[in-house]
């Protein structure tokens, strides 16, 4: 069957218009009870897909999209200041009317995710300008006057996250475009995570946890319980959106790999400080006994569900987070010894196991998930290619 890319460059090069488009998956999708208009694609292969380049017209228009926003910005910023609202309206306002052609009518997908990106950023620039004037914050805010902003922080977080959420999610019922899953998410952990810093911040100022280096410390690490809730709420939603399109048919199928982008170093993170003993304010590490073993269960563990769910955009940010400051540490006596620096042996056992998954990845998640899991769940998971 022909793929929606292929439909895709169809109607860039003018063979089809964007109806006879959604007449063709119409047809295709006629025999079946599948929904075309929740559908992204008419036939693809379960490898973990991510559609965005939509081919080489993708590619061109996106380099016009780079250069038109980039003239704008440089000539707004001669008539508006850097930090005006309406210069940034005017780039969010552009940014969904040329959404209009790319996204809505040519499904360009490059585009449509550059697009949404400078839509966000624009939205947060408004929101950002709003709330200085609002609260009356000064240009550059410095450590030391953080506590100062303790009564307006609640609402200062809730009216960015707030708003950033309602206008991704806006744009996404508009236009359909993944990215937005991982704006969404972000703009939610970052919310939390204000929250948990104001209560342990009232903790303190109340006495109940003494302001010293130590207490902070442990405030700190007990705040990375934060990241890890919402790396788990986040993973979940994205094994969700997979097992619900399972043959990965659909736009929320690329939201799940966003979601899983986003997941993986709020989980990495903290599972890593906890394993290793690191110290939260000074970064040394301590491994206390059985860290190497905790971090290669852990590494286990990541790649198991990555193999089980399909999904390298959940090993990837594990493997180069492991890679550029676990495994440095546990090879790093090794290379001491053998004169070889250590971040060349990362480099050599990242590249291995990179280039061994990328090349038979379906091959190891048949020989070690088949064996490993009931049928019952197998049925549920993403297929295993032969």
């Amino acid at each position: 069957m022909i793929d929606k890319a292929t439909l895709d460059r169809a109607v860039s090069a003018g063979i089809l218009d964007a109806t006879q488009r959604e007449a063709l998956i119409a047809l295709a999708f006629a025999s079946s009870s599948t929904d075309p208009a929740a559908t992204d694609t008419v036939s693809l292969s379960v490898d973990d897909q991510l559609r965005l380049v939509g081919g080489g017209n993708d590619i061109f228009v996106t380099v016009g999209i780079v250069l038109l926003f980039s003239g704008a910005l440089f000539a707004l910023q001669a008539v508006f200041p850097s930090n005006s609202i309406v210069l940034a309206a005017l780039l969010a306002a552009a940014s969904w009317a040329v959404a209009e052609i790319v996204t809505r009518q040519k499904r360009m997908r490059l585009s449509s995710t550059l697009l949404a990106l400078v839509f966000s950023a624009s939205v947060f620039a408004i929101l950002s300008d709003f709330i200085s004037s609002r609260f009356g914050l000064p240009d550059a805010v410095d450590f030391l006057s953080l506590p100062a902003l303790r009564d307006d922080a609640l609402p200062m977080g809730l009216m960015m996250s707030g708003g950033l959420i309602a206008a991704a999610s806006l744009y996404f019922a508009r236009f359909k475009v993944p990215v937005l899953a991982a704006v969404i998410a972000v703009a939610a952990t970052g919310l939390a995570f204000l929250a948990a810093v104001l209560v342990y911040y009232d903790q303190i100022t109340s006495g109940a946890i003494a302001p010293v280096a130590q207490q902070l410390a442990e405030v700190l690490s007990n705040a990375l319980v934060v990241p890890l809730v919402c790396g788990l709420i986040i993973f979940a939603v994205a094994v969700f959106l997979d097992l619900h399109d399972r043959e990965r048919q659909t736009v929320w199928s690329d939201c799940a790999f966003w979601l899983h982008v986003v997941s993986a170093p709020l989980l990495v993170h903290p599972l890593f400080i906890l394993a290793t003993g690191q110290e939260v304010l000074d970064g040394s590490i301590e491994p206390a006994t059985g860290a190497a073993l905790l971090l290669g269960l852990m590494m286990a563990l990541f790649v198991l569900v990555a193999l089980a769910i399909d999904r390298r955009s959940l090993l990837a940010p594990t493997l180069a987070y492991f890679g550029s400051i676990g495994i440095y540490y546990l090879i790093s006596g090794a290379a001491n010894t053998t004169g070889i620096p250590p971040f060349a042996l990362v480099l050599v056992s990242i590249g291995a196991i990179v280039i061994l998954f990328g090349a038979g990845w379906q091959r190891i998640r048949g020989l070690i998930i088949r064996p490993l899991l009931p049928t019952s769940l197998l049925d549920r998971l993403p297929p295993i290619k032969a």
